[in-house]
């Protein structure tokens, strides 16, 4: 049997490293969950994006600096659950437009570089800015084409770059002594461009591009959420987190009104620091979405539900720099419509604290 002393120096040194431990799992965290940038999982307005949530759930002292590429090319189409060829969404009734056919769009490929910016206090709260820049060109044949011509009129290719939506979200975990639970709160500002115009396949018809192409949405959006993370042994850590997002406002948009639909974000994920050169990742991110509303919204091709698998590694290149990756593999896709989605997103990131 130990003495007492020797068991008290263990139980303090044993409660020191798991201290430790969660606050570097807290400041990791803030690299492998990707910021909010506002991902357009298919074109005309569906916002099922890859948004896992804010970065900086990080309870050390100071400011951090994130910096992540992210890229995504919407090329499979698809109906609810499955896969539907061009040519027979080209026939299939668009019920909330008496008459029409639902639109045959091609691709959208976007880019995006998102800058974060975190301030924390090392106590109880916390602030950050995320501010993407997007990279964006698509293809859609149209509302009348046959799924192979473009539809003269309504077919059109686009491509934009520029500043996104920025979002500001704050964070308040002064709940628990281990400071492992914590609420978040913002907004989402209209910084992005809403007025982007391109020219239909006949080459005379000016076409205004959908408000879910359009580089920002043109509305101010509450943000808020909750996380909390642990440790489970020696080698594991999990996380969860949840996120609801909703617009404030409608945008007025070239065709008329616009809001998105109000959003929820759920993560998962499972931390292992076994391996001395890397830590590895894994998360289950889901996210559903409502349809768009307002004039100019597709309120039928717009929402939907979408569940991802994230493999993803980091690597602690010192105390202060870490770069990581996620590539993030859909396992269930339910869209509202006919709707455009990737086959898989690819990220990739840099963190500097200071």
């Amino acid at each position: 049997m130990q003495p007492l002393f020797v068991q008290t120096l263990t139980t303090q040194f044993h409660s020191e490293i798991t201290m430790k431990r969660l606050n570097q799992f807290a400041v990791i965290l803030a690299t492998t969950l990707p910021a909010g940038a506002a991902f357009a999982c298919a074109s005309c307005g569906c916002s099922l994006n890859s948004d896992f949530g804010t970065q900086g759930l990080s309870n050390t002292w100071g400011w951090s600096v994130d910096v992540r590429y992210d890229t995504l090319n919407q090329n499979q189409l698809r109906q609810g659950t499955g896969t539907i060829s061009a040519k027979d969404a080209s026939v299939t009734p668009n019920p909330t437009s008496p008459g029409n056919n639902s639109e045959v769009e091609k691709f959208t490929d976007n880019k995006y570089l998102t800058t974060t910016i975190d301030y924390n206090d090392s106590y109880t709260w916390g602030i950050n800015i995320a501010i993407p820049y997007i990279d964006r060109s698509h293809s859609t044949l149209g509302v009348g084409s046959d799924g192979v011509t473009p539809d003269p009129t309504s077919g059109y290719d686009s491509s934009a770059s520029g500043i996104g939506d920025v979002k500001i979200i704050g964070r308040y975990y002064g709940f628990t002594e281990k400071r492992n639970f914590g609420v978040q709160f913002g907004l989402k500002l209209p910084t992005g461009n809403t007025t982007q115009t391109s020219t239909a396949a006949d080459g005379v018809t000016a076409i205004d591009v959908d408000p879910g192409l359009q580089l920002g949405t043109g509305t101010t959006d509450a943000i808020i959420g909750a996380y909390y993370f642990d440790n489970l042994n020696q080698n594991w850590d999990y996380f969860v987190q949840g996120q609801y997002q909703s617009a404030l406002n409608s945008s007025n948009m070239a065709a008329g009104s616009y809001r998105p639909g109000d959003s929820v974000n759920l993560t998962g994920g499972l931390r292992y620091h076994g391996f001395e050169s890397f830590i590895a990742t894994m998360q289950v991110n889901a996210r559903t979405v409502e349809a768009d509303s307002g004039d100019a919204a597709d309120k039928y091709s717009t929402g939907g539900t979408l569940v991802y698998f994230t493999p993803g590694v980091l690597v602690p290149v010192s105390q202060t720099v870490s770069v990581y990756s996620n590539l993030q593999i859909p396992i269930y896709q339910n869209v509202n419509g006919i709707q455009i989605a990737p086959a898989t997103i690819f990220s990739i990131g840099l963190r500097v604290g200071f």
